[in-house]
């Protein structure tokens, strides 16, 4: 091989080498470009994420934007502020007995197998009026919705009639349907509607899920929670007649069975 060619093929080599190197230079530069870009959206992203999160966080809950609400739709059949007066029964008669209940609360569940089937025949025999007190504070200690929203749902079976309302009161404290204080089933609509169910004025009663699903009556729920807050009552269940407690003879608390109630109840209604 002569030195012409030896150093022409050197030369060669060297400009593939030359080429080679800009060509990786250029690949590096794209790369580096890429990683850039790629980072900034990630950056982005994750501070859009961040501040998306932050805005949910901030975002007031369904009953907290409730509660701001001025207007207030209060079912059929109550009357006084904002429609926290629910009081079923005959207008002839002369009493009425203050019932004082939440509806995930299981003593009133218990009260309310006991003794709502004998309050109920008393209220449609003249004997007295019911007036009705729902509260919530369960929801508070236990955390959750339930009581609010069974209390919403009460409102959706007053509006169709004081008897719906009675018989789904009796179906949501039963037995087979009243769940663990410890377990917010009530805040379920779905739930709801299959306890609706078992009450024939009710069941596929479409205005009824329709206020149920779209929370018609949760405004009142709260104003007749914030009823039961200012009443001074402690604890549920709670009976009041003539501004005295209804309690089992020689105790504070509520009677739990028929005959117990039926003798606190004749008591109250001679004094």
């Amino acid at each position: 091989m002569s030195a012409r060619n030896s150093q022409a093929n050197k030369a060669a080599a060297r400009e593939r080498l030359r080429q080679e190197r800009e060509r990786q230079a250029k690949k590096d530069k794209v790369r580096r470009q890429v990683t850039v870009a790629v980072s900034a959206v990630a950056v982005l992203a994750l501070a859009g994420g961040i501040g998306y999160g932050v805005m949910q966080a901030n975002k007031p809950s369904h009953w907290e934007a409730v509660k701001d609400q001025k207007k207030v739709t209060a079912p059929k059949n109550t009357s006084g502020d904002n429609g926290t007066t629910l009081v079923v029964g005959k207008p002839a008669a002369k009493k009425t007995l203050e019932v004082y209940e939440d509806s995930r609360c299981p003593i009133c569940a218990t009260f309310e197998q006991g003794v709502g089937e004998t309050i109920e025949k008393d209220v449609a025999a003249g004997k007295y009026k019911l007036q009705y007190v729902g509260a919530t504070f369960i929801d508070n200690s236990d955390q959750g919705e339930g009581s609010k929203n069974a209390l919403s749902a009460l409102g959706a079976a007053l509006d169709v009639s004081p008897e719906a309302f009675l018989d789904y009161k009796a179906a949501l404290y039963s037995a087979e349907y009243h769940p663990a204080e410890s377990d917010d089933k009530f805040a379920k609509d779905s739930y709801l509607l299959e306890i609706a169910g078992t009450v024939p004025a009710l069941k596929n009663n479409a205005a009824f899920k329709k206020n149920v699903e779209e929370g018609t009556f949760d405004a009142w729920a709260l104003k007749m929670s914030e009823a039961f807050d200012k009443s001074g009552v402690k604890g549920t269940p709670t009976l009041m007649m003539d501004g005295k407690p209804v309690t089992v003879a020689g105790g504070k608390n509520a009677p739990m069975t028929a005959p117990d109630f039926t003798t606190a109840i004749d008591k109250a209604l001679k004094g």
